[in-house]
């Protein structure tokens, strides 16, 4: 049985996902138009996007 007093990771990151949620609802409020572009919800939860992505070559039959 869990008590009140106390803490666990979850609730660290229930905690973290709740701030986000709050940002982009602050964002969204304060956005021209009904929709947040993906640019700007990147800017609210500070995310950066990495231009250039490796890819991974394709094996070929060998038979």
């Amino acid at each position: 049985m869990v008590t009140l007093g106390t803490r666990t990771v979850s609730d660290h990151v229930a905690l973290a996902e709740i701030e986000l949620c709050g940002e982009l609802m602050i964002a969204a409020s304060a956005a021209i138009g009904e929709r947040l572009s993906a640019d700007r919800i990147d800017e609210v939860l500070n995310v950066r996007v990495i231009a250039e992505r490796t890819t991974v070559p394709r094996q070929t039959d060998r038979g």
